[in-house]
């Protein structure tokens, strides 16, 4: 197990966790005592924080998850949340609501800023670029909790370290100030008592995790597993496939939809063949940018890409219990073929004793007439419990590559 601290964490101390310590007493998970005032004032977006896009995006997502007690409150639970409700969650974290798919189990909508998936007992938010998405939390405790009668059981909270750290907003300029955060709410932080954990290569990709688990039923009945690939520096014959080309004239209009520019994207990347079966709900951003939600029974999939050559990047996430996830992992790097990724887990210890092999024993991943993939660095902890993260880097093996070519020597 590899642990180490992103430079922004110096004023941290040097131990492996790092503790949101709330008050000592009991630590109720009633959230009848949060205030509008003050979910409102932690929320509030100032719009003189915008920043100028100065052509650098930040790709990878801060992720947040919040679970409730099952058959507490609400009959709907989560999903009783109204979308004037839902929008003002969005609106603390800087993005809005575009499309929204639906079945017997879930809602899923495609962000402005990527995902929401709103399950009865769940709520799964992820978003990227310069969004606040810890602002949103408050808000969202206390609509569940006072106006749907729920009760928290669990919150998780993860991204990976950022490749433009100095365009984040407060509170996300460095993790130590979003453990702060969470810590300096007096209702907030006694019911989340959470710790920081830090996997991976201080000199490289690092993944940041913070866990508070109220969770009070036998382990065996927690079996949930969310894979995650972040993949960089994709093929420029893969990113380009993400940019509009329906312009209409030189001031950048273009005459699709957001919607049907993206099933085209979708068509011709490969993408629906990644979920067959599944529900498909896309959009295409202007000029460039792609992002997409899909959902088969309890089961999401969401891809989100930002094909800018300085910056480009694509995410694949789901928590579909795969026995195995050998396929799917080549299947996604061959529809992007970057140079490098970071797969993580977030799984409970049940959960990972249904998998029939792990994806992180694997030391090479070969994706046929590409190349091969090496894994570089392996990390993983078990917090709160039962919950266990795994992360492990892995570059594209140049020489072995068919599709970056290395120059010869005449070439030079």
């Amino acid at each position: 197990m590899s642990i180490c601290f992103d430079s922004s964490l110096e004023e941290a101390p040097p131990h492996v966790s790092l503790k949101c310590k709330g008050p000592p007493s009991n630590h109720s998970t009633d959230l009848s005592s949060l205030s509008d005032s003050e979910s409102d004032r932690e929320g509030y977006v100032n719009t003189d924080e915008e920043k100028d896009y100065n052509g650098c995006f930040e790709g990878p997502e801060k992720t947040l998850e919040v679970c409730f007690k099952p058959n507490v409150g609400a009959t709907e639970g989560c999903r009783g949340l109204t979308r004037s409700q839902l929008d003002k969650i969005c609106m603390r974290a800087r993005c809005t609501i575009l499309s929204r798919i639906s079945n017997n189990y879930l809602d899923a909508y495609v962000l402005s800023e990527s995902s929401l998936f709103i399950y009865k007992y769940k709520v799964v938010i992820k978003t990227c670029g310069t969004t606040t998405l810890l602002r949103c939390i408050a808000y969202l405790l206390k609509n569940a909790g006072v106006k749907l009668g729920m009760e928290l059981e669990w919150v998780g909270y993860s991204r990976k370290n950022f490749t433009f750290p100095g365009d984040q907003l407060y509170p996300h300029s460095n993790f130590n100030q979003e453990l702060q955060y969470l810590k300096k709410h007096q209702h907030l932080s006694a019911r989340l008592n959470g710790h920081g954990h830090v996997l991976g290569p201080i000199t490289g990709d690092h993944w940041f995790v913070y866990v508070a688990d109220k969770y009070d039923r036998p382990d065996f009945t927690a079996t949930d597993r969310i894979i995650n690939i972040m993949m960089f520096d994709l093929h420029p014959d893969k990113a380009i496939m993400f940019e509009r080309t329906d312009k209409e004239d030189s001031e950048q209009k273009f005459f699709m939809t957001g919607e049907k520019a993206a099933a085209g994207m979708t068509s011709k990347a490969g993408i629906d063949s990644l979920v067959p079966g599944a529900m498909i709900d896309a959009c295409a951003f202007e000029p460039c940018g792609y992002s997409m939600n899909a959902i088969q029974f309890e089961s999401y999939y969401t891809i989100h890409v930002t094909p800018e050559q300085t910056c480009s990047y694509a995410s694949f996430e789901t928590n579909n219990p795969y026995r195995s996830y050998r396929s799917i992992i080549n299947n996604v790097l061959n529809v992007f073929r970057p140079k490098r990724f970071v797969l993580t887990m977030m799984a409970d210890e049940a959960g990972l004793k249904t998998m029939l092999e792990s994806p992180f024993e694997q030391v090479v991943v070969d994706v046929p007439t590409f190349g091969r993939y090496q894994r570089t660095s392996l990390s993983s902890t078990k917090v709160e419990g039962d919950c266990c993260c795994v992360l492990a880097n892995f570059n594209l093996n140049v020489t072995s590559s068919m599709g970056f070519r290395k120059r010869t020597q005449s070439q030079i």
